[in-house]
């Protein structure tokens, strides 16, 4: 029997790609994001269900959101290629941000608890 991941994953892919169908829908981008995004959650096999597929559906959407912004500022010219790098890198570049926010030294009047008198 298949993982419940991986049956996820493929029902949300035909899912996908039948909605790509739809007028006003760029299709590339949306399969490229979903792409990279399942490419996402299936590497992730250290973390539980419920954090693996949150990261699909963040992914997804931010792939997708971003391949216009992707298109422009990089020499990539098909949507759905821009889609799947976004949607691949969305994840790791924002969880080394929290780290990185987290190691930040905040001066002394910005932390709670301490008054100046």
């Amino acid at each position: 029997m298949a993982e419940p991941s991986t049956s996820f994953v493929l029902t949300a892919a035909a899912g996908i790609g039948l909605s790509s169908l739809y007028p006003g829908i760029d299709g590339n981008a949306l399969i490229g994001a979903f792409a990279g995004a399942a490419l996402v959650a299936i590497s992730s096999k250290n973390l539980p269900l419920f954090k693996r597929l949150a990261y699909l559906v963040i992914s997804l959407a931010i792939g997708y959101l971003a391949a216009p912004e992707v298109i422009q500022h990089t020499p990539l010219k098909q949507s759905g290629v821009a889609a799947f790098f976004a949607s691949a890198g969305v994840i790791a570049l924002t969880l080394h941000g929290i780290d990185l926010i987290k190691t930040i030294a905040l001066p002394d009047w910005l932390r709670k608890g301490d008054r100046h008198d």
